[in-house]
């Protein structure tokens, strides 16, 4: 740049701050893409990955591994499977950068849960695409991330891109309940080909209303999966002599009062970011709400509140206890022996799972009941923070995507292989398509029937990764 006698160091200094402002900007149009083809494309890779049936179980996903293998091949990218089960191989490949920073993994899961066809309107692994949409299990849990990840890799390729970082995609079995021979077998066995700094995977993603994306939400925490079954034993006996020891009434007592249980209360840095972050935004009386959590004075009728009208933000302040399933008893006039219920127990990051039982315990009150947790095949891991390279650079193309949105960062209620890579020590940031406040209400969602994603929703999607890792990988 040349400079004229009459530029002063004022003036310098301000043009060289303009740069550096719009420096990011600048790398992210560096590489120019016809996002109609790029587009067109995307959709096409997630329709037919939606038609490779990969419910778990059984899995099969080495079917969905050699079709992201393929094309990657027929680019001249080079990927390798890594299998525990020959039909359960998770995929990886990787595109070198110069080393000067450590690598992104862009990760994504190609399991899916299974489907009750009967209830679908549409074939759920037809791949339709109709009036804007495309329909099938998995378009958005989570071939959407799947697509978007082998996306990159193809544009990175095509375009030359000069990279400081190495960027690794990881296409992973079993999240749906069998990590072992997905991200647990990856993370035990063979981290030296994952390792990264920054990971990116599901769990977030844009909300709009009235056309207008007006939350962007990046999953940077998320609750432990530690259910446990309570067990109720008494005498069995004929259904006309009552007992006090009847294990039905013994098990309905215990579960009535886990469920009228409320836990201890608590934020943790993602839930403290969310809700004040949240309040900027929101009407007079629920920003007093969300700034007021922790008032002594206010906290139980906004909890209640919560409880009532917001399960979601009732459940990221405390460690949830739900019972989901009771099972006692095979004929009507029999009182069975044993009878038992499952709790599905959602516990914050922090929680002493330990401790927490003992709790349980306590709340229960009758030694006549026994309780069993379920194996643990999730890790603990902390919050990923919110003051770092990968979060500033989500922000940075979240505002240049959706200018009028707010960038929330969330902790999820539900589970995530993003646990595993946490633990590691790694951030790891969920992030996902764009989605109407209706949409997210109509149950045509993860693990809904007649899941579906919208086309210019999954376009920007990938759009999307593509504007994030240039912003935080590419050569400056």
């Amino acid at each position: 740049m040349h400079f004229t006698a009459k530029a002063t160091p004022m003036r310098i200094l301000a043009i060289v701050l303009t740069l550096l402002i719009l420096a990011p900007a600048m790398a992210q149009d560096r590489y120019l893409i016809d996002w109609d083809a790029a587009g067109e494309e995307s959709l096409q890779h997630l329709v037919e990955l939606i038609k490779i049936n990969t419910s778990n179980p059984p899995g099969n996903e080495t079917q969905a591994a050699n079709y992201l293998k393929a094309v990657l091949a027929a680019e001249g990218i080079d990927s390798k499977l890594y299998a525990l089960d020959a039909e359960r191989a998770n995929l990886v490949a990787r595109i070198k950068g110069n080393g000067s920073k450590r690598p992104i993994l862009i990760m994504g899961h190609t399991d899916v849960v299974g489907v009750q066809t009967e209830q679908w309107n549409e074939e759920p692994f037809g791949g339709l695409r109709k009036d804007g949409w495309v329909y099938g299990r998995g378009s958005l849990d989570d071939k959407d991330n799947v697509t978007a990840g082998l996306m990159l890799m193809l544009l990175l390729e095509r375009n030359d891109v000069e990279l400081d970082r190495d960027i690794i995609f990881l296409a992973e079995a079993g999240e749906e309940g069998t990590p072992d021979v997905g991200i647990n077998f990856m993370v035990e066995h063979h981290w030296d080909a994952i390792a990264a700094e920054y990971c990116l995977a599901e769990g977030g993603g844009g909300v709009s209303e009235d056309g207008r994306v007006n939350v962007f939400s990046v999953q940077t925490t998320e609750k432990m999966i530690r259910r446990a079954t309570l067990v109720a034993r008494g005498t069995a006996g004929h259904g006309s002599v009552p007992r006090v020891d009847n294990a039905v009434a013994l098990l309905a007592r215990a579960v009535a009062k886990a469920d009228a249980w409320q836990t201890d209360m608590r934020l943790n840095d993602t839930t403290r970011a969310y809700f004040e972050r949240l309040a900027t935004v929101s009407s007079p009386d629920d920003a007093f709400r969300y700034l007021n959590v922790e008032n002594p004075d206010e906290t139980q009728s906004i909890q209640q509140h919560f409880l009532e009208n917001y399960p979601y933000h009732y459940s990221i302040l405390r460690t949830s206890v739900v019972p989901t399933v009771i099972e006692a008893g095979f004929r009507k006039n029999v009182i069975p022996s044993e009878a038992s219920a499952m709790l599905d127990i959602r516990m914050l990051p922090d929680e002493d799972v330990g401790g927490f039982y003992e709790q349980l315990a306590e709340v229960i009150d009758d030694q006549r009941i026994e309780i069993v947790p379920e194996r643990i095949y999730r890790p603990a891991a902390p919050p990923s923070g919110i003051d770092n390279a990968m979060f500033e650079s989500l922000e940075r193309v979240a505002n240049r995507m959706y200018p009028e949105a707010i960038v929330l960062p969330t902790m999820s209620t539900g589970g995530t292989d993003m646990a595993q890579v946490r633990a590691k020590g790694v951030p790891a940031y969920g992030i996902g398509p764009t989605r109407s406040v209706a949409e997210r209400n109509s149950g045509n969602g993860a693990h809904g029937d007649n899941e579906r994603v919208a086309e210019d929703a999954f376009v920007d999607f990938v759009r999307f990764v593509w504007m994030t890792v240039i912003d935080i990988a590419a050569a400056k």
